[in-house]
């Protein structure tokens, strides 16, 4: 057990170390409490016999003196290139040049490098080699090369130098000229500033073309829809808060307008809807339906006007696929809009469903790329001399019912728009050539042709000898594909006219004649 250390009172009292413990007494240093060391733990980590320092000793140690072995000394010719002045005690390895030796610093640190240190050719690596004069002018014995200053005269006034005399004229005058040219080269190089300043702009002066008297060429565009442009009108239906607008022709002096159907069928039907005719000069007035047939998707609206301008009926049967066409109308409301294109098809039958509880559509189209919109229907479609050769009446459209123009719009040809006109105007209706049969599409290896569904009895088909399962596939010398065909190749003969049919009834091909009836 170790001993306990002394109190305070029983430490040694020493007067030249320690602490004053306030009475004037100087209280000693605590002894160093050193416990034994314990002998295996002296045997690991002690030092070996003989060591009596952390540090060995150096191996260039002299036994004898213990002083340093020095090295031998250099040869005498570096000693002289790069070793010290023998009044140097200095021990650093360098300092800085114009430094001085310890204990003689000034208060203020001395600049290492001069303000001018970076502009010195001297310290830059990168300066070129030249070479410049002695450094100091020859002087001769006793005589300095320092020149003596140069005496300035009395400065002048402004009115000492005009009035005084003093300056010559043509001194004057040659210092004027040189104010002038300072003066004008400035205002130069100013303008010219200014104008450089941004190289957007600039002062031009634009041309145009001097030529007020401009007349469309004969048989462009623009001549064709200048004669005919007051003849295309809009069609507006007001029925209640609704209403729909189109487009329509004037097809005859008396005021015989040519249209479609389904855009005065509105008002055909209600008796309080309002038909009003839009020309192309803004005038207005109340039209009157005389007439409309819902198969062909036809009808004529009469206004009463005086002396108006009336479109030239052209042939649609003397169109070809590439022909060239425009459209005039009033889509979305756009009134006498114009566009053009070609005949992209001639001959395409077209049946769609008629408008609200009319019968089916059924007529051979015109299809054409001239942009044609909703509006469109009704309007004028004209060749490429300004006659009428069809009536807008369709297009097909990515959107649905109520997409737009995709290029693939489709008019009634005139030739039988005619015929349909001239009945409406002169009984308010048309009949058209039936045979008494409904038909579906049918395609099979050796041909295609419109298989008869059904057969009504007492027909022209039945009377014929015509019988339900039979395919017919040549009406009146026109090739039947499709049910379609069938149906415009009947509705464009004439009531009792009679015609070709081929048939072919459980792979026997026959020939019957049919002769057509009224609807």
């Amino acid at each position: 057990m170790n001993e306990q250390p002394p109190s305070p009172e029983q430490l040694p009292v020493t007067p030249v170390s320690g602490v004053d413990d306030g009475e004037g007494r100087r209280i000693g240093p605590r002894p160093l409490d050193r416990p034994a060391v314990d002998p295996s733990l002296t045997a690991q980590f002690g030092r070996p016999d003989g060591v009596d320092s952390a540090f060995a000793p150096r191996a260039d140690t002299a036994a004898t003196n213990g002083a340093i072995a020095l090295a031998p000394p250099p040869p005498e010719a570096l000693s002289m290139a790069f070793g010290r002045p023998a009044s140097a005690d200095d021990v650093l390895l360098q300092r800085a040049p114009g430094s001085v030796p310890y204990g003689s610093e000034p208060t203020v640190e001395p600049v290492f490098w001069p303000d001018s240190a970076d502009r010195d050719p001297w310290r830059d690596p990168g300066a070129g080699a030249i070479l410049g004069p002695p450094a100091a002018g020859a002087e001769k014995d006793g005589e300095s090369t320092a020149k003596p200053a140069a005496k300035t005269g009395p400065m002048l006034s402004v009115p000492e130098l005009l009035f005084g005399r003093r300056v010559k004229p043509a001194a004057l005058a040659t210092l004027a000229g040189v104010a002038l040219l300072i003066g004008v080269g400035g205002g130069v190089a100013g303008w010219g500033i200014a104008q450089s300043g941004n190289p957007l702009t600039s002062s031009v002066t634009l041309a145009q073309v001097d030529d007020p008297g401009k007349k469309p060429a004969p048989g462009s565009v623009a001549d064709i829809v200048k004669r005919t442009q007051a003849a295309v009108v809009q069609i507006e239906v007001q029925v209640g808060t609704g209403g729909g607008l189109g487009s329509g022709v004037m097809i005859d002096s008396a005021g015989y307008i040519l249209t479609n159907n389904h855009v005065v069928s509105a008002a055909a039907s209600d008796p309080s809807a309002t038909l009003r005719v839009v020309f192309a000069d803004g005038t207005k007035t109340d039209g009157k339906i005389v007439g409309r047939d819902p198969k062909t998707d036809l009808a004529v609206v009469k206004v009463a006007v005086t002396n108006p301008t009336v479109i030239q009926l052209g042939k649609s049967g003397n169109l070809s696929v590439g022909d060239e066409v425009i459209a005039i109308g009033s889509p979305l409301g756009l009134s006498s809009s114009v566009t053009s294109g070609i005949v992209s098809a001639v001959n395409r039958p077209l049946q769609a469903a008629g408008d609200g509880g009319d019968p089916p559509v059924t007529y051979d189209a015109i299809q054409t790329d001239a942009a044609i919109n909703h509006g469109n229907s009704g309007g004028a479609l004209l060749d490429d001399t300004g006659a009428l050769v069809g009536i807008n009446s369709a297009i097909l459209s990515a959107g649905g019912p109520d997409g737009g123009s995709i290029g693939i719009g489709f008019a009634i040809p005139i030739d039988f728009a005619r015929r349909i006109a001239q009945g409406l105007i002169k009984d308010g209706q048309v009949k058209h050539a039936d045979i008494g049969l409904n038909a579906r599409s049918v395609s099979a290896v050796s041909t295609d042709g419109a298989q008869v569904q059904n057969v009504k009895q007492g027909g022209a088909a039945a009377k014929a000898g015509i019988a339900e399962g039979d395919v017919i596939t040549n009406f009146a010398g026109r090739t039947i594909r499709t049910a379609d065909e069938l149906s415009v190749a009947i509705i464009e003969r004439t009531i009792g006219e009679t015609v070709p049919v081929t048939i072919v009834r459980q792979g026997r091909q026959m020939v019957l004649q049919v002769t057509t009836q009224s609807d």
